[in-house]
């Protein structure tokens, strides 16, 4: 009798083990690419938008999520496009090859250019929460969007601030990226609108670490304010040089160099005469309350700056994707131009470029050792 329930007990958990693995290899599953800078000197900015996208997708796992009868398993596939457009368009075509539904990237908006046209002409869906040029969205792209305001809206409140509040007479240096250059074209135009005067207008690369030609020249104009549109890997040098140099002008940059590590490359060199600019809200105002929080006990790490826009971008495909009740890009795709919601950086709805719709931009000083919104 013990013999017989024995093999009983063993039939039944067998097939509990059996439907548990139908059950699993009935679930959907499915790939969401990220593609950013994931070595290099801006890593740090190409992880927070992988943590960020990876959050959204594992908190929407947790909770659930059915689509075409069949419960959704989603995957993240992450790729180093090095913040590189060559690598980019590598790493765009593996993303492809791959078959992800969807991809949230790339960093930079001269990767995320090229790259664009690889993912539109294949029909993926492209999100990205950070590149913010302007000819991103321009292409007439459809599978293209962003949730980060643009560059001609930062750009412009940049110049007008700086002629505003600061001084009116400014030198604008720029990295020659797409990203660079382009803010650096709009700062400008703010400057002039605003009754302001380009001093000089120089630059430099994205991997340059020595900047006393440019800023020797600079100081010979006796600027008011020096403003760098660029990363912070090359900002903070900047700012130290300057004052090496003593250059006693203001200093802003752009949400490139808006971030934790460029007080710590800066380093003695920052005091309140150093300002910059984020596309979005302030961190400690962000729509969703306890981003910040959940992303610190899952990643063990402060947000940098791009995180709820990465976490905002995987979450709208996810969104479209319920919508449509589909995973197919061409599919849910046109859902994504209606999706309306509160994410974690603020109120996610896209224009008919792609573009966030009513991005917000804010401006920080820094002050007690930390960048601090101004009200």
């Amino acid at each position: 009798m013990m013999k017989k329930k024995l093999i009983a007990v063993a039939a039944l958990a067998l097939s509990g083990s059996l439907s548990a693995g139908l059950a699993q290899a009935d679930d959907l599953v499915v790939k969401i690419g990220h593609a950013g800078p994931l070595t290099g000197n801006i890593a740090h900015l190409g992880k927070d938008n992988e943590n960020g996208a990876r959050l959204a997708l594992e908190e929407y796992q947790a909770k659930g999520v059915t689509i075409g009868g069949k419960k959704v398993k989603f995957e993240l596939i992450s790729e180093d496009d090095q913040g590189d457009p060559k690598t980019g368009n590598i790493v765009a075509q593996r993303l492809v090859d791959a078959g992800v539904k969807g991809v949230v990237g790339h960093l930079n908006s001269g990767v995320s250019i090229p790259a664009s046209r690889i993912y539109n002409q294949a029909g993926i869906v492209m999100v990205s929460p950070s590149s913010t040029n302007p000819t991103l969205t321009q292409q007439g792209f459809p599978f293209v969007f962003r949730t980060m305001s643009n560059d001609i809206q930062q750009g412009t409140v940049l110049g007008k601030f700086a002629t505003a509040k600061l001084g009116k007479k400014v030198a604008i240096i720029d990295d020659r990226t797409a990203y660079g250059q382009g803010l650096a074209d709009e700062v400008e135009k703010g400057v002039k609108a605003t009754g302001g005067a380009v001093s000089s207008r120089e630059f430099t690369t994205n991997q340059s670490t020595d900047f006393m030609a440019i800023l020797t020249k600079v100081k010979s104009q006796n600027p008011d304010v020096v403003v760098y549109t660029g990363m912070d890997a090359q900002g903070g040098p900047m700012l130290k040089q300057m004052r090496q140099l003593g250059i006693a002008a203001k200093f802003m940059t752009g949400d490139g160099g808006c971030t934790l590590d460029f007080i710590k490359l800066a380093g003695d060199a920052m005091n309140d005469k150093a300002y910059c600019s984020q596309a979005g809200l302030p961190l400690d105002q962000l729509t969703d309350k306890t981003f910040r929080e959940r992303y610190k006990k899952r990643f063990g790490i402060e947000v940098q700056v791009y995180a709820p826009y990465a976490y905002d971008a995987a979450s709208a495909i996810v969104e479209a994707m319920k919508a449509a009740n589909s995973v197919e890009p061409a599919k849910y795709q046109p859902f994504l131009k209606k999706v309306a919601f509160k994410g974690a950086g603020g109120n996610v709805a896209f224009d008919d470029k792609g573009d966030v719709k009513a991005g917000a931009i804010t401006v920080y000083q820094f002050r007690a050792g930390k960048w601090e919104a101004l009200k």
